[in-house]
């Protein structure tokens, strides 16, 4: 008999989430360009209407969310009872996990997918089994190889967090269709509103058509990071489920006034998309050389390889970044510890951030 509460030793397996740093050198001012923010800030009109409901504080918000999934509906075409709501689309994948795994399940995920998918598998008590990448890219027959009768979740991130690859329509459904019926697909499309890919899907069709696929969203990346508001799209079964689950209250009314206005002003959305292609592009062209391997992305940020061979790594490079007050995502916990992810910022802090880059090369 322990002398002190156990816990479930499923949680013992975690590696608990570290988010990217946020300060500079001392005395420096930080450009922070890790966590994958809007550079152009939030939407005006939600900043607005965060600061008209202030006055609410001590009043409940709407348990059911109503005007917020209403919102999110029409500017999507989606049925609002099938749209569900978090704290940020963290909370909706770990309610997933826990409507969906019991210990000695499985869920498959991608080799570098995003950390919270096995934080989350084991909080449930579920094996994390991870499906080897091509060229850091999902592999589809990797993914379907991985599955077995003890999976019960496929995550897929799509665009992908960090390598900011993707899956086309045409991957995506084969992956969908190589699925049995009980094995539930989820879709986490947190950086869909910065895709230009002519060929890339959202998977609301898969949604509609099938009764294994949920999409997940966030406002995370379009202004409301701080807020932390999610959704998800879902079968009418999963929402039965889901709401058993979901806590009454649990996105703060503030928060959901914001994001409320934020999903309505479509025309800062597509100003964000615009100046992160401009911004994406141009630093991918910058970089893309034999001295920093720089991919093309479909999200609001960028990975970049480093070599060896060139004579000093990332770490070095992101000593020299930090010097200069520029902060980006050192990529160790993602077992990619010879590469950088950079956030897209504003046009001046990329410019430095380049110049800093060439200026090593020059060394």
């Amino acid at each position: 008999m322990s002398d002190r509460p156990q816990v479930n030793p499923s949680i013992l397996e975690i590696a608990a989430y570290v988010p990217g740093k946020s300060k500079a050198a001392p005395g420096i001012e930080p450009i922070k360009l890790s966590a994958n923010e809007s550079p152009l800030g939030a939407s005006p009109k939600a900043i607005e209407a965060y600061r008209y409901h202030s006055g609410d504080l001590a009043i409940y918000p709407d348990g059911s969310t109503s005007e917020l999934r209403k919102a999110i509906g029409e500017v999507h075409g989606l049925d609002p009872n099938r749209i569900g709501v978090g704290s940020g689309s963290d909370e909706l994948l770990h309610l997933i996990a826990q409507l969906y795994l019991q210990p000695g399940d499985e869920a498959v995920m991608s080799q570098f997918g995003f950390l919270v998918y096995p934080i989350v598998t084991r909080g449930a008590g579920g094996r994390p089994v991870f499906a080897l990448e091509t060229d850091l890219k999902t592999d589809v027959d990797a993914m379907l190889a991985a599955v077995n009768e003890k999976t019960k979740i496929v995550y897929v991130a799509n665009p992908n967090n960090p390598t900011g690859s993707y899956l086309s329509a045409d991957e995506l459904d084969r992956l969908h269709a190589g699925l049995p019926k009980h094995v539930l697909l989820v879709i986490d499309a947190a950086y869909a509103e910065y895709v230009d890919a002519p060929d890339y899907k959202l998977g609301i069709d898969l949604v509609d058509a099938h009764e294994n696929v949920v999409m997940t969203r966030t406002f995370s990346k379009i202004g409301l990071a701080n807020l932390r508001v999610g959704w998800l799209y879902g079968p009418a079964h999963f929402m039965d489920v889901f709401n058993r689950l979901r806590g009454p209250f649990n996105v703060n009314g503030a928060a959901m006034k914001a994001a409320t206005a934020a999903v309505r002003d479509v025309e800062f959305t597509a100003k964000l998309k615009a100046h992160n292609k401009r911004m994406r592009d141009k630093l991918v062209a910058e970089l893309q050389s034999n001295w920093f391997r720089t991919r093309a992305s479909q999200g609001n940020f960028v990975l970049t390889e480093f070599s060896d061979e060139v004579g000093y790594t990332a770490k070095d490079a992101f000593e020299a970044l930090l010097a200069r007050g520029l902060v980006v995502r050192e990529m160790g916990s993602y077992s990619l510890p010879h590469a950088l992810r950079i956030s897209i910022g504003h046009e001046k802090d990329m410019t430095l951030l380049m110049q800093v880059l060439h200026g090593m090369r020059k060394n």
